[in-house]
Order: structure tokens, then sequence, then C-alpha cells
């Protein structure tokens, strides 16, 4: 039994939202944070924070 698939809309990428040349790269977008912008004692605090919330989910699976 053939099952006809017969419906009509576009399979372009037209329109995902792209309106830019696909041989140009993507617009720049604003980033509101970045980790590229914090200073390197932050950047240490914040990779010390994740670190021990990381060890803290260890520690209590390992319960």
């Amino acid at each position: 039994m053939a099952h006809a698939h017969s419906h009509s809309h576009d399979h372009s990428h037209a329109h995902h939202g792209h309106h830019h040349d696909p041989a140009t790269p993507h617009p720049a977008q604003v980033a509101h944070w970045s980790i590229l912008r914090m200073t390197v004692p932050a950047r240490l605090v914040v990779a010390v924070g994740v670190s021990l919330s990381l060890w803290g989910i260890v520690w209590l699976a390992m319960r």
C-alpha cells in the first residue's frame, strides 16, 4: 500500500532566519556576558566555584 506524500512546503533554508549570503560569516552578536572580558582573578574565582560545585555533585552521588 503506497502512501502519497503530497503537501506543499519549501524545504529550503530561507525560512530559518538566515538573511546573509551563505559565503559570508554570521554577523556579530552582542555578548551580554563573556568570560573573555573577565579579569584573571575573576576567572580563577569562577573556575574554583565551578570545580567545587562539580565535586559537590560527585560527593552527593557517592553517598
